[in-house]
């Protein structure tokens, strides 16, 4: 069964598969219109459209396709629908999906997304699959300023410049897509900074602390950054939660890579 779109084209818009990710901006719209956008598109729908957006990896019977090559993720893996207190996500699907911080939304359960751009992501064994949502907010009092923001990230956190070849060096498995990326040991950064800076001292308490202090930094305002927020053993779990909050906020992208060619 391949899903309708209503006739109110106003309220339920399209967007093409080559829409630009929602974490730069948004077009001009009303407050409280949802955006949704998977690999192969995604739609806008106002609150009062009345409409109920479902996802999954069944490509032709879902509004918005996520994980089409991967059996783990359910064919209609969750829908959101807007109510009085705001638009509401619901996971129907076997696999769980992970919001921002990061927290768990189990299959059965449902959640309610800020006005604010939230990448969720399906939860496989194997791999991770991106849907990207975000609920506008106010309105632009000037359209035209609105669309130029989409060519910035008004979200990305400053880093200096040695704190961004650290991190972009400790979190390249992310930027090259890796399926199932970690971050690189201290003892890897260290031997790959000394080829790419070699003049420059990159021992290992160095790069712990140039990354510790981003991670105070930006901790009032993402958790999971801290020791004592993260259960034991802690691992890995630090700077992944970093690194995954510099994705999300475009602070670190694929192109970071070329710091690395020295």
């Amino acid at each position: 069964m391949t899903l309708s779109i209503p006739g109110s084209s106003s309220k339920v818009t399209l967007l093409p598969k080559d829409a630009r990710s929602l974490a730069g901006g948004l077009p001009p719209a009303a407050p409280g219109t949802l955006f949704v956008l998977g690999v192969n598109g995604g739609m806008s729908v106002a609150p009062d459209a009345g409409f109920r957006v479902v996802f999954g990896r069944n490509d032709p019977a879902v509004h918005v396709c996520v994980g089409a090559d991967d059996p783990h993720v359910s064919r209609e893996h969750g829908y959101i629908t807007y109510e009085r207190s705001g638009w509401v996500v619901d996971n129907v699907g076997r696999m769980p999906i992970c919001f921002p911080g990061p927290r768990l939304l189990l299959s059965g359960h449902r959640e309610h997304l800020p006005v604010a751009y939230t990448p969720l992501f399906i939860v496989g064994p194997r791999r991770e699959h991106l849907l990207e949502v975000r609920v506008a907010g106010r309105a632009s009092t000037n359209p035209a300023s609105a669309y130029e923001l989409n060519t910035i990230d008004p979200d990305a956190h400053s880093l200096s410049p040695v704190e961004k070849l650290v991190l972009v060096c400790l979190s390249q498995r992310y930027l090259r897509s890796d399926p199932q990326p970690q971050p690189l040991t201290w003892g890897q950064v260290a031997s790959e900074l000394a080829e790419v800076r070699p003049t420059e001292e990159w021992g290992v308490r160095r790069l712990g602390h140039v990354v510790g202090k981003v991670r105070r930094r930006l901790s009032p305002i993402t958790p999971g950054l801290l020791e004592e927020e993260v259960p034991p053993p802690v691992g890995n779990a630090l700077n992944h939660n970093l690194i995954t909050a510099l994705l999300v906020s475009g602070t670190l992208t694929p192109a970071d890579l070329a710091l690395l060619e020295g």
